[in-house]
């Protein structure tokens, strides 16, 4: 029973704000921070690419240079579930923002079914 569920898209204006949250379910993230985890985006017809990582103990992060100062990764490992605080929203951020949660022992790398996020007037 492994599961990797993102929430929290949507459509939004520019400038506005949305929270995405990706919750891991499954026996074998008891030890929740033995994982790394990040946050990527792929618009239509573009790469996937990387938004935000964590370490799994959250004491180290890292961002894409266009979200820096804008989107906020963190993390909760009692309740296994890695957050993206998205601030100033623009156009060029829409895409469809995947959670990847990564590592133990075995070198697991899941990935969610991604949630939709929209910047639009």
């Amino acid at each position: 029973q492994v599961q990797i569920v993102e929430s929290g898209g949507g459509l939004v204006q520019p400038g506005g704000s949305l929270k995405l949250s990706c919750t891991a379910s499954g026996p074998i993230f008891n030890i929740f921070n033995l994982y790394l985890a990040g946050w990527y985006r792929q618009a239509p017809g573009k790469q996937r690419e990387l938004v935000a990582s964590i370490t799994g103990g959250g004491g180290a992060t890292n961002y894409a240079d266009s979200v820096k100062g804008s989107f906020t990764i963190s993390r909760d490992n009692a309740k296994k579930t890695v957050y993206l605080q998205m601030n100033g929203l623009k156009p060029a951020d829409t895409a469809v923002y995947y959670c990847n949660i990564k590592g133990g022992l075995q070198n697991f790398d899941f990935w969610g079914q991604g949630t939709q996020v929209t910047v639009s007037s």
